[in-house]
């Protein structure tokens, strides 16, 4: 197989603003593996906070081209040979290897893992701002989502307000996401209230790690959700011990196989699924898309944030990211 790989920008529509830093645009890698006269394509979303960036992605796809070998059927082996770091940039490669298959195969990428097409409807992530701003911006958009996900951690007392602000503007399911930034004090004190509100779980609420998280799920009327707590399988059983629930990324885990391992263990362990997203393009979001079914909350709206996405494919239905019935992930090339 023959890669190519570049970076690209993506500009969002609006600043995104979260607890620990406020984004413009994205840098992602796009990448190409050719197979004959049959092309797949996968997207590396790297993330600073986890010590992975564009630059280190694409180094990572081009110093290990050469073991990506001759059968894109060969994932087991394949996989085996890639070093386990730079995740992000290990799931642009599963990404593109899928596409590969189903492209190969005629088949799209969900049917060749044996699951349904459809998953749970995406939340749409409202991001930090003050309560009357957040309250605003869950109104405008209340009509084309079924739920909404709230960025909290402002620092300032006001996130329990934000919530309520936001309550009083729509009536749609809430969830909402800390990104770490609540000590265990503030999340006793406010998630009680929350669940007043009728949130539905909460996300992330302490620091990775925090020693707090045991005392926290057992105190906590609503669910507890992980996100930076888990990136792979490996974190999966430790996860059981501080939450109710976790959060899969395909950036953090490495890509559509090591996903869907999380899924089965996480089930196995009696914990709730959600499948998250980063500041993606339609072609990162195909690829998450594919194994939305086995989660049980899903929030893959990256590409609905951008100004404009280059890799149109996946359909925004009745609140649902629906992945394509074409050949492998579905998605278009940009011209």
């Amino acid at each position: 197989m023959e890669l190519a790989a570049s970076i690209s920008t993506l500009r969002l529509a609006e600043t995104f603003v979260i607890s620990r830093e406020a984004a413009d645009s994205a840098e992602v890698v796009h990448v190409e593996l050719r197979h004959g006269d049959v092309v797949g394509f996968g997207e590396a979303a790297p993330a600073d906070h986890y010590g992975e960036t564009a630059a280190s992605a694409l180094a990572y796809v081009e110093e290990h081209a050469g073991a990506l070998g001759d059968d894109p059927f060969a994932l087991e082996e394949l996989e085996a040979r890639l070093p386990r770091q730079q995740f992000a940039a290990r799931a642009a490669l599963d990404a593109a290897l899928h596409d590969l298959q189903g492209k190969l195969t005629g088949l799209p990428v969900w049917r060749l893992l044996g699951l349904p097409r459809q998953g749970p409807p995406t939340s749409w992530t409202v991001w930090l701002g003050s309560p009357h701003d957040m309250a605003e911006r869950a109104a405008g958009v209340s009509d084309r989502f079924r739920r909404l996900k709230l960025k909290l951690g402002g620092r300032d007392g006001l996130d329990v307000e934000r919530v309520r602000a936001v309550r009083e503007a729509t009536q749609l399911p809430l969830q909402v996401d800390v990104n770490e930034y609540w000590s265990l004090e503030e999340a006793l004190d406010s998630l009680p209230q929350l669940a007043e509100l009728g949130v539905e779980y909460c996300e992330q609420p302490l620091r990775a790690g925090d020693p707090g998280g045991r005392d926290l799920k057992r105190r906590s009327p609503i669910p507890i959700y992980v996100d930076e707590d888990c990136h792979t399988l490996a974190d999966v059983a430790a996860c059981a011990e501080r939450a109710h629930g976790l959060t899969i990324k395909l950036a953090k885990s490495g890509g559509i196989r090591e996903a869907v391992r999380m899924a089965h263990a996480a089930r196995a362990l009696g914990l709730g699924v959600m499948l998250g997203c980063m500041l993606e393009s339609g072609l990162g979001i195909a690829a998450g898309a594919q194994v939305a079914s086995l989660c049980d909350h899903v929030d893959l709206d990256g590409n609905l944030l951008l100004a404009d996405d280059p890799w149109p494919g996946v359909e925004l239905r009745d609140g649902v990211q629906l992945p394509s019935e074409e050949p492998g992930l579905g998605v278009r090339r940009p011209r």
